[in-house]
């Protein structure tokens, strides 16, 4: 008979705040929350003084290929994080071989260390027993598209939309959650609505969700990436005669624009959620907002060919500045406002965590040219920390973060030398600034945004609430030490403040450090997605 776990002395939250409860765990479950008797065989943590929370759920990570890699399981577990939502921004290793994810999204996702191919039920196998995190997949629509189009821009045809649906329905048979959508990143940018539509018809009818990278930038750009949902919400709805639950990735902008926006899907009928992590820079591939699509779509060595024939570097540069210059979130400062994160080529590696402006000039040449130099070096291996023209404050953050529909999301980005402190910040960020310092959620409220509702919106079965009967996914919080330490010039710092995690009943965060066991699960779609409700 195995030994029962009794986290003795501390808190749960209920709906009027903390509750003095222990928790019991019996066989990976929660058996009980309340008063628990003593018995000696009881393995007893005593957790007085802290909270006994449900394990954070990120809805937005790129941890995909990283989930056994120590350093990154690591800073996930110091924030509370016990699962991830993997497969965003349309492209990931699965459906097919996974070499088109491990050559376009390099700097993001990097090599998977065991996905060679079998979809999304390989993918979700693989994370089974090989890591302390939960996973759940999204099937990523732009690598269906390189599996039935290839590199083409062209419309795809009905025959080619039908062999891309099949490749859902495959994946939603699999356990999916549902599919993603990255619409500035290529070959998403070739995909128009009703494309996606038709890929989203299989989803609708499994009960899946439609996750998406919106179209054109976010910020003012909004008003647009938001009707396209509404779009193909309705006509996916309309082939598969279900509706379509929608969740809206890294949805930042400001607040009186994003508010409206979500009013306005919510006019519509459809049933929407969002994720919107908690600093005002951004994180991306270093070509993204630079090179042309086109460019972008080629394979590697005839993309770096582009890059350096002189014949071409005119084009380039006119074009790179145009796009940088007009776009909705740098404009004409944008050589202040990126800051190289990963750079794949040893050469220019000094350049790491400077501008583009301070490199080019420590170089001698225009922010341009050095950002297309390092593209060829790295084989466009690169990726930056962008900011945004109009960065928000925290009191502006918080009218975002307190409406119903927000999940945490960290868009995590593991890869590089100077990333993006969200990795190992989000969600220790939340507690500390959201509930503790400026008192925009209550402990209710960052279990709702940070555990329930993410659990509720993809559809993960018995997680997200410390209850009997609920899988015994579980951080225990200080909430008057809980803290992100992690910042844009010391990026790797961990978070504290978080010193125990349980997933699926198994200790694997004690006293601040891994214990080495595995107990991650491929986390698959349990059945139709309820509505995401309110709290």
């Amino acid at each position: 008979m195995s030994t029962r776990i009794v986290l003795r002395g501390g808190s749960v939250i209920g709906a009027d705040g903390p509750v003095r409860a222990d928790v019991s765990i019996e066989g990976g479950d929660i058996a009980q929350v309340g008063t628990v008797g003593h018995d000696p065989a009881d393995d007893v943590l005593d957790v007085s003084g802290r909270f006994v929370l449900p394990g954070f759920v990120d809805a937005h990570s790129h941890a995909d290929g990283l989930l056994g890699d120590p350093e990154v399981t690591r800073a996930l577990l110091r924030q509370g994080v016990t699962s991830v939502i993997a497969g965003q921004d349309g492209v990931s290793y699965a459906p097919g071989d996974g070499a088109y994810a491990t050559e376009y999204f390099a700097a993001i996702n990097g090599p998977h260390p065991s996905y060679r191919g079998g979809g999304a039920a390989s993918f979700l196998s693989a994370v089974d027993g090989a890591s302390p995190i939960n996973a759940g997949y999204l099937v990523p629509a732009g690598t269906v598209r390189f599996e039935v189009c290839g590199r083409h821009d062209h419309p795809a045809s009905d025959d080619e939309r039908r062999r891309m649906a099949a490749l859902v329905a495959e994946g939603m048979a699999a356990g999916a959650l549902g599919l993603s959508t990255g619409l500035d990143y290529v070959p998403g940018v070739f995909q128009d609505a009703a494309e996606i539509a038709a890929l989203c018809a299989p989803v609708a009818a499994a009960g899946g969700v439609y996750v998406t990278h919106m179209r054109g930038g976010y910020e003012s750009n909004t008003a647009a990436g938001i009707a396209e949902i509404v779009d193909i919400a309705r006509w996916a709805q309309q082939e598969a005669g279900a509706p379509l639950p929608v969740h809206v990735s890294h949805f930042h902008a400001d607040a009186d624009i994003l508010l409206g926006q979500l009013a306005a899907l919510e006019d519509a009928g459809v049933d929407a959620t969002f994720d919107a992590y908690p600093y005002t820079r951004g994180c991306t591939l270093l070509g993204m907002p630079l090179l042309p699509p086109e460019v972008s779509a080629l394979p590697r060595a005839e993309a770096v060919a582009v890059l350096a024939d002189p014949s071409r570097r005119a084009w380039l540069r006119e074009v790179g500045e145009r796009r940088a210059s007009q776009s909705a979130s740098l404009g004409p400062d944008w050589p202040d406002m990126i800051t190289l994160a990963h750079i794949a080529s040893p050469g220019p590696a000094w350049a790491h965590g400077l501008t583009l402006r301070a490199a080019a000039e420590r170089a001698a040449t225009t922010p341009i040219d050095f950002a297309l130099d390092v593209l060829a070096a790295s084989w466009l291996e690169c990726s930056a920390v962008m900011a945004v023209r109009s960065p928000r404050s925290s009191t502006e953050l918080a009218r975002v973060f307190s409406h119903p529909a927000h999940t945490g999301g960290s868009d995590g980005i593991f890869i590089g030398a100077h990333p993006h402190p969200r990795a190992a910040g989000t969600f220790a960020r939340y507690l500390r600034e959201f509930v503790r310092d400026l008192g925009a959620w209550s402990w209710a409220d960052a279990v709702h945004h940070l555990s329930a509702l993410p659990a509720r919106r993809f559809g993960l079965e018995r997680r997200g609430a410390v209850a009997p009967g609920a899988v015994a996914d579980l951080a225990v919080v200080d909430p008057s030490a809980v803290a992100d330490l992690a910042t844009y010039e010391r990026p790797r710092e961990t978070a504290v403040g978080i010193d125990d995690v349980f997933v699926g009943g198994v200790r694997v965060l004690a006293a601040g450090e891994p214990t080495g066991a595995l107990p991650g699960r491929g986390l698959r779609r349990a059945g139709p997605l309820p509505a995401a409700g309110r709290p």
